[in-house]
């Protein structure tokens, strides 16, 4: 079955190959990679074999799909990419992102983590970290502090109380956003 896989594979990478400028031994190398992972693949899925077509056709897809990733990966492994200084400088245009828009975003967010950091308790910043950074759903957080819902709901509403007029009395909010 092996014989079988690799020479799918290294039909395969030869067909890639002329695209991505991959010569010799790699070729070899990834082709037999992708032949004995695919066998693992197939040793493993064999009994979901229902039988629509070829044992074979079924087969090669696993290899297929194997080469496509290895070929891929080994491409990006080693592609020579350097950006210099100016293309860094051109990143957030080409994003869509307006210099001004990025300079102020980068400030509010460090103006946030400044008031994490030094109006909220311990507690609070455990628990905004959790539910706004981490993205923990209140439940799992209630279950894992043992407290309940209600005590982490209030937290989280005492917290951005306390980061709203921080950030309020730092000029990044107008006032009325408070109450």
């Amino acid at each position: 079955m092996y014989e079988v896989l690799l020479r799918a594979a290294r039909a395969e990478v030869g067909r890639r190959a002329a695209r991505l400028r991959l010569v010799g031994p790699e070729l070899d190398d990834i082709a037999h990679h992708a032949a004995a992972d695919a066998l693992l693949a197939i040793c493993g899925k064999v009994k979901t074999f229902r039988g629509d077509c070829k044992f074979t056709t079924w087969a090669y897809k696993f290899v297929i799909l194997d080469v496509a990733g290895k070929v891929n990966r080994h491409f990006w492994q080693r592609a020579d990419v350097a950006f210099d200084d100016e293309d860094w400088e051109r990143l957030p245009a080409r994003l869509g992102i307006e210099p001004e828009s990025h300079a102020e975003s980068w400030d509010l967010m460090n103006a946030v983590h400044r008031a994490v950091d030094e109006k909220l308790t311990a507690k609070q910043r455990m628990v905004f970290v959790a539910l706004v950074l981490n993205g923990m759903s209140t439940d799992v957080l209630a279950d894992q502090l043992g407290a309940t819902h209600n005590a982490i709901y209030k937290m989280m509403f005492d917290a951005r109380r306390k980061l709203r007029i921080a950030l309020a009395d730092a000029g990044y909010l107008p006032e009325q956003q408070i109450a």
